[in-house]
């Protein structure tokens, strides 16, 4: 029996999750209820007082001075107190936000796109001078794979079933030639965290990644000796950066007009720079919804194939 035989049969469930649906968000906003966000209806008898900035693993979020630095700057900015908010997935981070419970948080921009008729643009990060960014398949560095032909069969690591980078961009190249990652890898699990697929490449627990380029070019910058552990074989065409949104029923309200006044003027205040340094960003852009038509085709081309 060939080795490639022999690793499917030798096949584990698969640990891949669904893309975010309009049924898992309502079902997770039903569940939440008081008991999951304490506190909740005293929040919002006082949110003229307090904003509530949602952020996902995207972000380098488990950065604690990162964290402090945007928290200290968001409230003076806005003159408001701040709670930044952080959950573990995009699905709970874009049930929060479609509720209206946060005001506005750093999402991805695939659920922006399935969300569009609900969510509003706030700002979008500027990267290396542009609004855009491109996702990266990963290897060990050591292995001789040049695109993602090389990667059939392997066991492959994405970040979250609703991130744009760590997880559709793959599913729509492989679209292209009508195979799914249940298809076309031998087995696919999810890290929740970029970070994490980079990590899990160079300790050989995936033998590939899907992962967010400007985070694996921020970790090259970071943490060196993790990143030259892996090498990049694909890197896609360049997409909307992960947007700030917010809930389109709190367009236009104060708390998200204060927000996005904070982030538009960050790189003209001392303090903003230094979380912008921290993020690597220039700055950010108000943007419009024409930077993720991109990421619109590539829903649509992973939807017709079913």
């Amino acid at each position: 029996m060939s080795e490639k035989l022999s690793r499917r049969a030798r096949r584990e469930p698969r640990c891949a999750g669904s893309p975010l649906s309009r049924r898992r968000v309502l079902g997770g906003l039903a569940a939440m209820g008081a008991a999951a966000l304490p506190g909740m209806g005293r929040a919002a008898e006082n949110r003229s007082e307090e904003i509530r900035f949602g952020l996902t693993p995207v972000f380098l979020s488990s950065d604690l001075e990162l964290l402090t630095r945007l928290k200290v700057y968001l409230a003076a900015s806005t003159g408001r107190p701040v709670t930044l908010v952080l959950r573990r997935t995009y699905q709970e981070i874009t049930a929060l936000v479609l509720s209206g419970y946060l005001d506005a948080a750093w999402i991805c921009g695939y659920p922006f796109i399935q969300y569009q008729d609900r969510l509003s643009l706030v700002a979008v990060p500027v990267w290396r001078g542009q609004p855009l960014y491109q996702s990266y398949l990963i290897v060990d560095r050591d292995r001789p794979a040049a695109g993602i032909v090389d990667l059939r069969d392997d066991i492959h690591a994405f970040s979250d079933p609703d991130s744009n980078s760590g997880h559709l961009v793959t599913q729509a190249l492989l679209a292209e030639a009508g195979a799914t990652p249940d298809t076309f890898f031998l087995k696919t699990f999810f890290t929740y965290s970029h970070r994490n697929v980079v990590r899990a490449v160079a300790a050989g627990l995936a033998e590939s990644g899907s992962v967010d380029g400007y985070v694996w070019e921020v970790m090259a910058e970071i943490e060196p000796d993790l990143t030259s552990k892996t090498r990049v074989v694909r890197k896609s065409e360049w997409l909307g950066f992960p947007p700030v949104a917010c809930a389109k029923s709190l367009r236009g309200s104060e708390a998200t007009t204060r927000i996005a006044q904070a982030l538009l003027t960050m790189a003209d205040d001392p303090a903003g720079r230094q979380v912008l340094e921290l993020l690597r960003l220039d700055g950010f852009t108000a943007g419009d919804d024409s930077l993720f038509r991109g990421i619109a085709q590539k829903f649509d081309q992973v939807r017709q194939l079913g």
